[in-house]
C-alpha cells in the first residue's frame, strides 16, 4: 500500500469519532434529511445493495479464500481475508448495539441498529480486501489505479444504497465507510508486517 494509506486511516478513525459524537445535532439530522431527499428511491444507486448482502459478501470472500490457498498458499492473506471481513462484521455489530440508533422510520424497515451502517462499512472491507490481493503482484501501474478506482466506485455505491433505500442515515453510512477504512489499514499493517518480518528471517 502508498504510505499515504496509512495516516488516511487515523483521518477516517478521527472522522467516525467526530460522527458518533454529532449526529444527533440539528446539523448532522439536516444534513441526513437532504442526503435521504436527494438519493431516495434512485434506482440505479439501489441495484448495488446487492454487494453488500451477507450470502454475497461470503461467497465472494470464500472464493478469494481459495484463490489464496491454491495459488500461492498465502496463508497470512487468509488470515487477513477473515480478521478484515470477518471481524470487521463482528466489529460493526458491535459498534450497532454499543450506539443503538434507531433506522429511519418507514414501511417494512430492518430490526437491526442504524450506526454505523453494516453495507458500508463491511462492504468496503471485503471490495478493498479483494482489491489488496488482486494488485498485490501487479506490476502495471494504470492498471492497480483503474483496479482502486473501480473499488473505490463500488464500494461508494454499496453504501449509498442504504440511503437510496431509506434503510440508513447518511451518517450511518459515512460512518461505516470511516470505521471499515481503519480496520482495513490496521489489518494491512498487521499483515505488511509479518510479511516483511518474514522475508528477513527468510534471508537470515
Amino acid at each position: 500500500m502508498k504510505k499515504w494509506f496509512y495516516p488516511l486511516g487515523l483521518v477516517t478513525l478521527l472522522g467516525f469519532a467526530a460522527l458518533f459524537l454529532t449526529f444527533t445535532r440539528d446539523e448532522m439530522i439536516k444534513f441526513d434529511r437532504n442526503m435521504a431527499e436527494l438519493l431516495g428511491g434512485n434506482a440505479f444507486i439501489t441495484a448495488f445493495h446487492y454487494l453488500g448482502e451477507t450470502t454475497f459478501i461470503i461467497i465472494v470472500s470464500l472464493c478469494l479464500l481459495a484463490y489464496l490457498w491454491i495459488r500461492s498458499k498465502n496463508y497470512r492473506g487468509m488470515l487477513f481475508v477473515l480478521f478484515a471481513v470477518g471481524v470487521g462484521n463482528v466489529i460493526n455489530q458491535l459498534l450497532k448495539k454499543w450506539v443503538q440508533r434507531e433506522r429511519p422510520d418507514v414501511p417494512h424497515q430492518l430490526e437491526s441498529f442504524s450506526f454505523p451502517s453494516g453495507h458500508a462499512m463491511v462492504g468496503l472491507l471485503y471490495i478493498l480486501t479483494v482489491t489488496y490481493f488482486l494488485t498485490e503482484h501487479q506490476s502495471d501501474k494504470k492498471v492497480r489505479i483503474l483496479t482502486w478506482i473501480g473499488a473505490i466506485l463500488l464500494a461508494a455505491l454499496t453504501g449509498l444504497s442504504r440511503i437510496a433505500e431509506h434503510r440508513h442515515y447518511a451518517s450511518d453510512v459515512f460512518a461505516g465507510w470511516m470505521a471499515g477504512y481503519t480496520w482495513f489499514v490496521l489489518v494491512a499493517l498487521w499483515y505488511e508486517y509479518r510479511k516483511r518480518s518474514f522475508q528477513l528471517n527468510k534471508k537470515s
